[in-house]
């Protein structure tokens, strides 16, 4: 099963990196088509100056010099250590937070705990752990702490997946019982717990069912970016892959649905491309905003430095998106949304 797991997380990265698995039809839903898509107000004489746009943010108990996280990408193949320790770095320079990848593999074999251990590097930012919500009824509790204390993560992300897993050769689709396990899992956890979708967004009804089991966070991981189903298939079933190529909810509409139903923090993630697209999620009203493959790709460029120089990017065009909306922090930020229909 170790090897299954080491195996499956290579096939992913390779495939990411070098194949084109963006979304082909469905999109963000914050960008303009039409008559579609969000919109921010645009104010011409903003009545401020820029300088007092302020970025600064918490989240489950830690500062944020910008309200952004790189999502969590890899963890468990001797490829992730370099990764994710580049990463790690850049988020640590900028002050802002970082998901790992799913810690499966390294709870069957503790000795990959090294390629998700970045506190070396990163010894402040906020970390989160990882683990599939398919995983919840095969580790206890205890376990999964232990795998949490084990790389000083902050909190615990349970990746929710049915439309990727679907497409997996290995048909772990066993969804049953999820919501009572992650009920369990939030109240006995010593650090917070939070749900987190992988590219094909959360819904109303699902948000208001995981409002219930006291979680402190929904990361929305909406369609419209990288596409899971898409990558699954290409690795093994390729016959109903393209049908479900870009099924599920848009970003944007993730992050309404969420947050009619859900009065915790949501992190946007999902074809979030530019400071534009945080801003947007922001007066959508998401709390964080979170990108994956834009960050993978930078990094497998440029290393650290490239990761810090693309997030040095998003987090200047986030703040001149605030400007020209007149918001001088995340608080007036909210509400600053036009949606076309």
């Amino acid at each position: 099963m170790t090897k299954e797991t080491e195996n499956r997380k290579a096939e992913h990265l390779k495939i990411g990196i070098a194949e084109d698995v963006q979304f082909k039809e469905k999109t963000t839903g914050f960008e303009k088509v039409g008559f579609k898509g969000v919109e921010l107000e645009y104010k011409t004489l903003p009545e401020m100056d820029k300088k007092e746009v302020k970025l600064e943010t918490s989240f489950l108990g830690k500062d944020f010099k910008a309200p952004l996280m790189v999502e969590a990408i890899t963890g468990g193949v001797k490829e992730a250590k370099k990764i994710n320790k580049d990463i790690a770095k850049a988020c640590e320079e900028l002050g802002i937070g970082m998901g790992l990848g799913s810690q499966r593999a390294m709870i069957e074999d503790p000795l990959l705990k090294d390629t998700y251990f970045v506190r070396d590097v990163a010894p402040t930012i906020f970390l989160a752990g990882n683990i599939g919500v398919t995983e919840l009824g095969k580790y206890s509790v205890k376990e999964l702490e232990k795998a949490i204390e084990s790389i000083k993560a902050d909190a615990l992300a349970v990746h929710v997946n049915a439309a990727q897993a679907a497409m997996q050769p290995e048909k772990e689709t066993d969804f049953k019982g999820r919501l009572k396990e992650i009920k369990k899992l939030a109240k006995e956890f010593k650090k917070p717990v939070y749900v987190k979708e992988v590219g094909h967004g959360i819904g109303f009804e699902t948000a208001k069912a995981l409002a219930k089991t006291g979680i402190k966070a929904i990361d929305v991981g909406g369609a419209g970016g990288t596409s899971w189903t898409a990558i699954d298939s290409k690795r093994g079933n390729k016959k109903v892959g393209e049908t479900f190529w870009d099924i599920g909810i848009s970003t944007a509409d993730s992050i309404v649905q969420c947050r009619k139903a859900f009065e915790g923090k949501i992190i946007a993630s999902g074809g979030i491309r530019t400071g534009l697209d945080c801003a947007k999620a922001i007066a959508l009203g998401a709390d964080l905003c979170g990108m994956a493959l834009p960050v993978l790709k930078a990094q497998q460029k440029e290393g650290s430095e490239g990761v810090t120089k693309l997030l040095e990017k998003v987090i200047e065009e986030l703040r001149i998106a605030m400007f020209l909306a007149g918001a001088k922090n995340l608080k007036e930020m909210r509400g600053k949304a036009v949606v076309k229909n």
